[in-house]
């Protein structure tokens, strides 16, 4: 628990921000003129992130080149995005905090991410639909439902590409206001504005996949073959509601505005954005979707 501490908080200079005072700003010409996190990152979270994303990596690679299961490959290349972005991460720890195009590298990578985990869980959905329809359980009505499912996936993929950006350039903005010394109130309404619509998009995709995976529990036959595997349905609905629980945190974080408690202080980072997407991608690679049961099994176990 002890490198997951609060942050201290630094002096504050004229005009807003954090400076460290055992950390003397260099001046270059790609430095802000405060420390834009709002505290100096902690190393040993960087060094934990670094090693925990880089082995879902390589996990992950080997799970989806083994069982082709290329809708995976979004949730693959986040956790090589995340390891990129802690290392840049532990470039602003160690080498300088003021870095403006470190903390953007950081954020934009480290951001980008959960929307690819996001995709690949996006997928999952429309297996576990692929799965239950042959079982007996009905959504719709054939070729239509098929449509909707393309229509799901494409929506909600739609939605987390729009949002990022909106949130990657609302951060962009406010590195370059508070450099400046200028007001980063629309920067971060912007910001803002992008987490609240993919919060509220995540949450209405949350609602379908407990709706789907509810229904096959409440299914005698469907609940018992899960059981036999163990229940890889809800591992996939647990990492989302992880995924869910980041978005909103950081939502929250960003509707206290810049430098707000939760983000001038790295446990909150360290516990609510860290730790939920590390735990999603490890569950999703426990309970790989390439080993769940297939459209073409319920088929021969119908038969």
């Amino acid at each position: 628990m002890n490198n997951f501490q609060l942050a201290p908080r630094y002096q504050l200079p004229k005009g807003g921000g954090f400076i460290d005072p055992n950390l003397p700003n260099p001046h270059g010409p790609g430095d802000a003129r405060i420390i834009i996190y709002g505290y100096t990152p902690n190393l040993t979270l960087c060094i934990l992130a670094i090693i925990l994303f880089t082995l879902a990596f390589f996990a992950h690679l080997y799970q989806t080149l083994r069982y082709r299961l290329w809708s995976f490959i979004p949730l693959t290349v986040a956790c090589l995005l995340e390891t990129i972005g802690y290392i840049f991460r532990t470039l602003s720890s160690q080498k300088d905090p003021y870095r403006i195009s470190y903390f953007v590298v950081e954020y934009f990578l480290i951001v980008t991410a959960p929307v690819l985990i996001s995709a690949s869980i996006y997928v999952c959905l429309t297996k576990i639909i692929a799965w239950a329809e042959p079982h007996g359980l009905r959504f719709g009505d054939g070729s239509r439902w098929c449509l909707r499912k393309r229509g799901i996936l494409w929506f909600f993929i739609s939605v987390d590409v729009f949002t990022t950006i909106l949130q990657v350039t609302g951060a962009a903005m406010i590195g370059s206001k508070t450099s400046k010394q200028e007001d980063p109130t629309t920067a971060n309404n912007i910001l803002l504005a992008g987490l609240a619509i993919q919060s509220f998009a995540f949450l209405i995709f949350l609602f379908l996949l407990s709706l789907t995976i509810f229904s096959i529990l409440k299914d005698k036959e469907m609940k018992d073959e899960l059981r036999r595997k163990r229940s890889p349905f809800l591992g996939v609905l647990i990492a989302s509601g992880l995924v869910f629980l980041r978005t909103v945190f950081r939502l929250v974080e960003t509707s206290e505005g810049v430098f707000g408690y939760l983000s001038t202080h790295e446990a909150f980072f360290g516990s609510l954005e860290f730790a939920p997407v590390v735990v999603a991608v490890g569950l999703l690679g426990i309970w790989f979707p390439g080993r769940w049961p297939t459209r073409e099994v319920g088929r021969r176990e119908k038969a």
